[in-house]
C-alpha cells in the first residue's frame, strides 16, 4: 500500500508533469480562457524605460472556437445514440440487458467523456456498484487521476490515485479528497489545504472493497473483489495531445487582431480639432468650450478646422476571415457561417462535413476499443448473474451519425428510387408467364424489400387454410347415412374435384 508521504509526493510531480499542463491549457480554452486574458501593452517613456500603457484602450475578448470545435465533435459523433451498442442475432434477452446499463445516464456521462478527451487529451470514467447491485459508470476529471505502475514500461496500473476539490469551506479553506483503487479496495483521505493527508474518518469501512454486498436479512456485510482497477482511460490520439494542438495559434492570431481592431475603434471614435488664433488661457479651455458650448472664440484671422481618421480596418477584417478559415480547416470542424453560391444541396452539405466525418472516423475507432473494455466487465457481470455465457464477439457498434440534409432534395430522390421500382416490378410482371414462380417471386421481393421465406411460408398456409375450409364444408353438405355405393363414389368424387380444386 502506499504511504500518505508518497501519495503526496505522486500528486504534486503529476501537476507539474508537460501532459497535465497540456492537459489543462486545452481545458482553459474550452472554457474560453484565452493567452489575449493576459495580453498587456507597454512604452519606452521619456526617460527611455519601459513601462506599461495604462491610458490606450486594451480589450480582451476570446472567441471561443475551440468550445465550438470541441462540441462539434462529440455532439456529432453520439447524434444517433438511442441504440449504439446492439446484439449482432438481434437476441432481444441479450439487448435488454445491454439496454440496462447503457442507458441515458451512461450515455451522459461518455459525453463528458468525450469532451474531456478531445480537449484534454485523455479523459477517464470510473465504474463502481450502485444500490442496484450492478455497475454503474460515471466520468473522472483527467486533471485528477495519478496512474501509478511499479514499472513505466508496464501497460497496466498497480494503483490509480483519484484527488478532486469537494468544497471551500468558511474560512475559504480547500478540502481535498483524495482516493487510491487498486484490483481489490480504494482507500479514502482528505487534505485540508496543503496540510497533512489523513485517512478520512466520515467513511464507515475504509479502506472499502471495490464490491460489497448484504447477502441476507441479517444486515451482514459480505465483498468480493472486481478483479481490475475500476478506472478506464480514452485517448483523443496515440500521444494523448488536445485537439487544441492545431489551431492554439490560430485562435490567438484572431483574438489578437479583433481585439485590435476594437482599440483601433476605441482610440479614433472622435475626430480631432486643429484649432488657429484661439482667443482663451489654456487648452483645457477649449476641450470645455468644444464638449458644452459646442463653439469657440478665435481671432479675425484664426480658424478651426475638423479632421478624421480612416482606421485601416481592411487589412484586419481579411486576416480576420483567412484566420476563421484556416481554423475550421486545421480543426477539421464544420464552418456553419460558410456561405455558397444558394445552390445547397446534399452534395455540397455532405462535403462541407468531410473533414469533420475524417476526424470522428478517427475518434470513432479509439471509442470503440474503450467502450470493448467496459463491454467486458459488463458481460461478465451479466453471466454471473443470469448463467450466461455471452462474449464481445455478440456485439456490434452502430456509431451512425447523423447529417442535414436539403427536403427538396430527398423528396426528389425518394421519387426516383419509387419510380424505377415500379418500372422493375412491371418488367417482372411481363415475364411472370416465361420464368419459374419461385424466380418470379424472390425477384419481386428483392424489389420490394421483402422477406421471401416469410413470404413463401404466409402462402402456403393460406392455401392450407383455404383447403382445410372446403373439405369442412363438403362434410357438412353430404349427410352421414349408409347410402348405396352410388352416393359414396359421388361423395369422393366431389372430394378429388376440391381437391384438384
Amino acid at each position: 500500500m502506499l504511504s500518505e508521504e508518497r501519495i503526496l509526493q505522486l500528486i504534486n510531480e503529476d501537476k507539474l508533469s508537460e501532459k497535465k499542463r497540456k492537459a489543462l491549457e486545452g481545458q482553459k480554452y474550452y472554457d474560453a480562457v484565452h493567452d489575449i486574458l493576459n495580453f498587456r501593452m507597454f512604452y519606452f517613456n521619456a526617460d527611455g524605460q519601459l513601462v506599461e500603457d495604462k491610458i490606450r484602450s486594451n480589450s480582451r475578448i476570446c472567441h471561443p472556437f475551440f468550445t465550438e470545435l470541441v462540441d462539434q465533435e462529440v455532439q456529432y459523433m453520439l447524434s444517433n445514440t438511442e441504440s449504439f451498442i446492439l446484439s449482432k442475432e438481434k437476441d432481444d434477452a441479450l439487448q435488454g440487458y445491454l439496454d440496462t446499463y447503457f442507458d441515458d445516464d451512461f450515455i451522459s456521462e461518455l459525453s463528458d467523456v468525450l469532451t474531456g478527451a478531445v480537449s484534454k487529451g485523455f479523459e477517464y470514467m470510473y465504474a463502481y456498484k450502485g444500490s442496484d447491485d450492478r455497475l454503474h459508470f460515471q466520468c473522472a476529471d483527467s486533471i485528477g487521476v495519478v496512474e501509478v505502475r511499479q514499472k513505466e514500461s508496464d501497460d497496466g496500473c498497480e494503483y490509480v490515485i483519484y484527488w478532486y476539490i469537494d468544497r471551500i469551506d468558511k474560512d475559504k479553506k480547500k478540502i481535498k479528497r483524495v482516493q487510491v483503487s487498486d484490483k481489490n479496495q480504494t482507500w479514502f483521505y482528505v487534505q485540508i489545504e496543503d496540510g497533512k493527508l489523513e485517512l478520512d474518518k466520515d467513511e464507515e469501512i475504509n479502506p472499502r472493497p471495490l464490491y460489497m454486498y448484504t447477502k441476507d436479512d441479517s444486515g451482514e456485510k459480505f465483498w468480493s473483489p472486481l478483479g481490475f482497477v475500476p478506472f478506464f482511460r480514452l485517448d483523443n490520439n496515440r500521444k494523448q495531445t488536445s485537439g487544441l494542438k492545431t489551431v492554439k495559434g490560430l485562435i490567438d492570431d484572431y483574438d489578437l487582431m479583433a481585439c485590435g481592431l476594437s482599440n483601433n475603434l476605441k482610440d479614433f471614435d472622435t475626430p480631432l480639432h486643429v484649432v488657429k488664433g484661439f482667443q482663451g488661457d489654456n487648452l483645457d479651455e477649449l476641450a470645455v468650450n468644444l464638449k458644452t458650448k459646442k463653439m469657440i472664440g478665435v481671432d479675425p484671422e484664426g480658424d478651426v478646422e475638423i479632421r478624421t481618421v480612416d482606421i485601416p480596418y481592411q487589412a484586419r477584417q481579411a486576416k480576420l476571415d483567412l484566420d476563421e478559415k484556416n481554423i475550421y480547416r486545421f480543426g477539421m470542424g464544420f464552418n456553419s457561417a460558410q456561405l455558397g453560391d444558394g445552390n445547397v444541396t446534399n452534395v455540397v452539405i455532405r462535403s462541407r462535413y468531410a473533414l469533420l466525418d475524417l476526424k470522428c472516423n478517427k475518434l470513432e475507432k479509439r471509442l470503440k476499443a474503450f467502450l470493448k473494455k467496459i463491454l467486458k466487465v459488463v458481460l461478465n457481470e451479466i453471466n454471473q448473474e443470469h448463467e450466461t455465457d455471452y462474449q464481445l464477439t455478440d456485439i456490434e457498434f452502430d456509431f451512425t451519425r447523423e447529417v442535414m440534409t436539403n427536403a427538396t432534395d430527398n423528396a426528389q430522390i425518394e421519387l426516383v428510387e419509387a419510380q424505377t421500382r415500379q418500372t422493375d416490378v412491371n418488367t417482372f410482371l411481363n415475364l411472370q408467364t416465361a420464368i419459374p414462380e419461385e424466380t418470379f417471386l424472390k425477384a419481386i421481393c428483392e424489389v420490394l424489400d421483402l422477406d421471401y421465406d416469410d413470404l413463401k411460408d404466409a402462402l402456403e398456409s393460406e392455401s392450407q387454410d383455404e383447403l382445410d375450409k372446403a373439405i369442412t364444408t363438403l362434410d357438412s353438405v353430404v349427410p352421414d347415412d349408409e347410402g348405396g355405393d352410388a352416393d359414396e363414389q359421388k361423395t369422393e368424387d366431389s372430394s378429388k374435384a376440391v381437391v384438384a380444386e
